[in-house]
């Protein structure tokens, strides 16, 4: 049953959840960076508005790389 539950895509780790539905979670690098985020804000060695900014624009980042990344090898393809 967990094995049906969970699977794995080129941009993650997707879980499905009862009430959720599909989740897809970031893969383990980016997942542990996140984390330490937000252990960094628990401890109030970063504050929370800086720690979510760092995160929020982290993620934005990789999105546009991936984008990017995509892209360029569906020119590739193409060519």
């Amino acid at each position: 049953m967990a094995e049906r539950a969970v699977r794995k895509t080129r941009k993650g780790t997707v879980v499905e959840v009862p009430v959720l539905g599909a989740v897809t979670l970031p893969p383990r690098d980016r997942l542990i960076f996140y984390a330490g985020l937000g252990v960094l804000a628990a401890f109030e060695v970063v504050e929370w508005p800086v720690a979510m900014i760092v995160g929020v624009g982290h993620m934005l980042a990789d999105q546009r790389h991936w984008r990017a990344g995509q892209e360029a090898g569906e020119a590739m393809e193409q060519a």
